[in-house]
């Protein structure tokens, strides 16, 4: 894991920006002996509202008297912390992706099993918008 994100501490007179560590349940970052010892120097907690996280490539919004600490985050942790941080519509555009990318990842399966259920493959195709030769051809295998 690299440094993908900031947890910094947001300084009272600063508008929110990113996300609330707490909101986003048990990082594993926050769990190491750095990340501890960080917040104890600030005398603050992964609980507070203060305690804050965004991601690398959103530095420019780190507030300049902010303090903070680069955080390796796993790629599931970074998804949810990007989410948190987007604007509403933004998110679920995301969230709506992420979606469409694992249902589409093993589509000649799903295919082959609507094939078995003896589904036709003119109406396969109907349904799913995939080109009706992709969906024939598969009948052939």
């Amino acid at each position: 894991m690299a440094d993908d994100a900031y947890l910094f501490l947001l300084p009272d007179d600063h508008p929110r920006v990113g996300a609330a560590v707490a909101a986003l349940g048990g990082l594993e970052c926050a769990e190491t002996p750095a990340v501890q010892g960080w917040l104890s120097a600030h005398g603050a907690s992964a609980s507070s509202e203060r305690t804050r996280i965004l991601p690398a490539d959103s530095e420019i919004l780190l507030p300049a008297d902010a303090d903070r600490l680069p955080v390796p985050l796993t790629e599931r942790e970074l998804v949810a912390v990007r989410e948190q941080c987007s604007p509403q519509p933004v998110a679920d555009m995301e969230r709506q992706l992420l979606t469409y990318r694992e249902t589409t990842e093993d589509w000649q399966a799903l295919v082959h099993r609507a094939l078995a259920a003896g589904i036709p493959a003119p109406r396969i195709a109907e349904l799913t918008g995939l080109d009706p030769r992709e969906v024939g051809g598969l009948t052939q295998s």
